[in-house]
């Protein structure tokens, strides 16, 4: 026994203690148990431990995680630990460093605690100052919604075309027929699948999916910025309401983080930038300090999936690889929450995933489409232009044109590895079709998926930035990977093309397997069409979006809904049974926008998401690379 080593302890009863002794004894032992729980509650790094007694009963689960990622301390009941950091200004918060540390924690719990929707919809109306709660002060944070505004170059939904010319009414008519098929697509959508995230048109229901780890409305949330610019206003308000009302965020299941960030977060930056309607500001600002824990890696390269329970990214899928295009798709919506938000972290996440990027070796020039999150090694060396890498490329050159040409950092890196491709990828076919092949360790796959038929377009967008003596080249570079992937519609029995298509044994621009034959609504073509539109006016582009228009009317377009098929070689192809929310956000908007006036969401001030949900460009300069984000 213990006690038998303790030399002033003689043994006088069955206990081995006189009475005095265990007086003494059990006055130590309540001191040692009293000294425990006072380190647990009140030493600067305990949080976990607290959250195992306090979780359930003072914060939503994940909830300190978050507020740690952030770089604040969570708020208790009982005392602070000694020196709190100072809090970033919340959304609807002043610096709080001049008031008191209990009404600082009840900042940062008011900002993160799970909130009525009603309550969240009528937050911070005007001048972005939130209604207090009972027992609340209200501290705004406030974003100067009408001088943003004034500094766009043109009005967003343009100046419209003089509509006596003749040719004109034409391009009215087929962009009336766009605006038309987005309607119905809503209006099937709101009818049988309304709140969910889906529409299945040929059971007439919803899907939800598991991708979104609970949320829900996805197709409501891509529609936002479509239904706004075709000015479908009584759908656009429907749209709004359900933001308002039903749009929870209190979910907990595991989410995509690109997903959630390109249909979710974009959608609301976007709808918030074109009416300044504060509830989407304040939902994406929410959502958006929900996927920082997926950062809380040994490199800051953000695993792909976010667990909204926990608040964590999961330790069972530790020696998973994180993917190319999905934590090189960030930058453009992390650096307007930060603006809009006034909090830091969202920009020094994604500024610290370039600077891993900056720092490791690429095989001649190429980045893989694997990284590790915890080594910051590349997995494998397989490159491509298509799935899995992608929009990482678009997101350079959008995040120079974002930044109104002042992100170098950016512009280098799209510049040098658009050469790096030039030189390993790019080949052209003995028929003289030009193609991004994918590249295995030196070996190339000669295919291009339908996912990389948006290059046209990004090479068309960055030409004028090139160097003078390769503007004409890249122009004409982009002109001949469109004419391609348009090949692969043509020579379809549909006019819609695959989801991927080779080049070989005398096959060119077609599918080699029903496995890949198949077309989900994808936007990737029609968006390089209303890119080599803006660019060029040459007429083409508007015929092939005509007859991409009429072969979704054909084949795609159910009593129910618009539905992908899955044979575009079969002229009665079976449908998929499902409209996909992208269809909504991308295809229809594109399509909308080759028929429109270029001062329609003008290239001047807005750019894309990989969802084709417009952001505008800095024109402040407050969302470069460097330097601190103005808070007008």
């Amino acid at each position: 026994m213990l006690m038998r080593k303790v030399p002033a302890f003689v043994p006088a009863s069955s206990w081995g203690l006189r009475l005095p002794q265990k007086f003494l004894f059990l006055l130590f032992l309540s001191g040692l148990i009293t000294l425990c729980f006072g380190a647990l509650f009140l030493l600067p790094h305990s949080s976990r431990l607290k959250r195992l007694f306090l979780a359930s009963r003072t914060q939503q689960p994940g909830l300190e995680v978050v507020a740690e990622v952030a770089g604040h301390h969570p708020a208790h009941e009982p005392e602070p630990p000694p020196n709190p950091a100072p809090a970033v200004p919340a959304p609807g918060e002043d610096d709080p460093g001049s008031r008191g540390s209990a009404r600082r924690r009840k900042g940062w719990l008011r900002r993160t605690r799970p909130t009525g929707p009603r309550e969240e919809a009528t937050a911070a109306r005007g001048n972005g100052i939130a209604n207090p709660r009972p027992g609340e002060e209200s501290v705004p944070f406030s974003f100067d919604f009408n001088l943003f505004r004034s500094r766009l170059r043109h009005p967003v939904l343009g100046t419209g075309a003089d509509e006596s010319k003749e040719p004109q009414s034409r391009v009215r008519a087929q962009r009336e027929k766009i605006k038309e098929m987005m309607r119905f697509s809503w209006q099937s959508y709101r009818r049988y699948a309304m709140g969910k995230n889906e529409l299945r048109p040929l059971t007439k229901d919803g899907y939800e999916g598991s991708m979104f780890g609970g949320l829900s409305g996805a197709t409501i949330i891509d529609s936002l910025d479509t239904l706004y610019l075709m000015e479908l206003k009584e759908e656009f308000q429907e749209a709004k309401t359900w933001v308002e009302e039903s749009f929870h965020l209190n979910v907990s299941g595991e989410a995509s983080l690109f997903e959630v960030n390109i249909r979710y977060i974009g959608g609301l930056l976007s709808a918030y930038y074109l009416t300044g309607e504060e509830v989407f500001r304040i939902k994406a600002i929410k959502l958006g300090e929900k996927l920082l824990p997926a950062f809380n890696t040994p490199t800051g390269i953000p695993k792909g999936i976010v667990n909204f329970k926990s608040g964590s990214w999961g330790w069972a899928t530790a020696g998973s690889s994180s993917i190319l295009a999905e934590f090189g798709s960030l930058h453009l919506e992390f650096l307007h929450l930060t603006e809009l938000s006034g909090n830091q972290v969202f920009a020094e996440k994604v500024r610290n995933i370039r600077k891993v990027l900056r720092k490791i070796d690429k095989p001649f020039g190429l980045y893989p489409n694997f990284l590790s999150p915890v080594s910051g090694n590349w997995v494998q060396h397989h490159v491509s232009v298509g799935g899995l890498g992608d929009s990482f490329y678009e997101y350079l050159i959008k995040s120079w044109l974002m930044s109104a040409k002042t992100d170098m950092e950016a512009k280098n890196m799209y510049y040098e590895a658009l050469e790096a491709i030039e030189t390993y990828l790019l080949n052209v076919s003995p028929g003289g079709l030009t193609y991004i092949a994918e590249w295995r360790g030196g070996i190339l796959d000669h295919k291009m998926g339908h996912l990389a038929c948006f290059s046209g377009g990004m090479i068309s967008l960055g030409a004028e930035d090139a160097k003078e003596e390769k503007r004409a080249y890249y122009q004409e570079l982009a002109a001949q990977i469109t004419r391609t992937c348009h090949e692969s519609y043509a020579r379809s029995d549909t006019k819609l093309g695959p989801e991927a298509f080779w080049f070989n044994s005398g096959r060119e621009a077609v599918a080699t397997q029903l496995s890949e034959s198949y077309y989900i609504l994808r936007p990737e073509v029609v968006e390089s069409y209303m890119y080599l539109w803006r660019q060029t006016h040459d007429p083409i582009y508007r015929e092939w979006g005509w007859e991409v228009v009429m072969a979704l009317e054909k084949y795609c377009r159910t009593e129910g809904g618009f539905s992908g098929i899955q044979d575009v070689y079969s002229s009665n192809p079976n449908h998929d049974n499902k409209q996909q929310s992208f269809f909504l956000a991308e295809t229809l908007k594109y399509l909308y926008l080759l028929f429109s006036e270029d001062d329609m969401l003008s290239l001047e001030d807005w750019v894309f998401n990989t969802e084709a949900h417009p952001l505008p460009v800095n024109h402040s300069d407050s969302l470069g690379s460097s330097g601190p984000v103005h808070r007008h």
